[in-house]
């Protein structure tokens, strides 16, 4: 399968970044070539998990040390959306959090449960110096979304990420 758009970012581990990065993810769901639903609906999507994702990083893994930095690959082609960040903190154990339950009205705890919530697939794993947080979505060209395992970035594992 051969990609359609990769992008491949380091940020400085700063918040002020997020909006970026969620307009760049809003970007990606309007490139998509032969997607037939909700183009905003996607992208609003996109938006929120690269930066519930990236917050996560920052603040939760590398604990806001501006030395440290967030790295993003974004693969995409046709049918499938590969993002992954990586960050150069000690790590969790995500189906623990998974368990816990996020309340309405806290202002904080429901990233990770938006990004299960919203894509197919969502892995966090060590590697390099840091961990990677991966998230995939496999899309029906004729229809939207569709549950499916679809690895697109498998062999996209930069070393040099940290």
């Amino acid at each position: 399968m051969e990609n359609q758009l990769e992008v491949d970012i380091k940020v400085p581990n700063q918040t002020k970044y997020l909006s970026l990065i969620g307009k760049i993810g809003e970007d990606v769901a309007y490139t998509l070539k032969k997607f037939n639903d909700n183009r905003e609906e996607l992208a609003y999507h996109i938006n929120l998990v690269l930066t519930e994702a990236m917050a996560n990083a920052i603040k939760h893994a590398n604990q806001n040390d501006p030395n440290k930095e967030v790295h993003i690959t974004i693969c995409l082609s046709d049918n499938n959306l590969c993002i992954k960040v990586y960050d150069q903190g000690q790590g969790f154990d995500i189906s623990e959090i998974k368990q816990i339950e996020a309340k309405p009205e806290d202002d904080h705890g429901r990233g990770i449960f938006l990004i299960h919530a919203l894509m197919d697939t969502v892995t966090y794993t060590r590697c390099c110096n840091g961990h990677v947080l991966e998230m995939n979505k496999t899309f029906n060209s004729e229809t939207g979304p569709e549950a499916e395992d679809g690895d697109l970035c498998a062999d996209r594992h930069p070393t040099d990420t940290q």
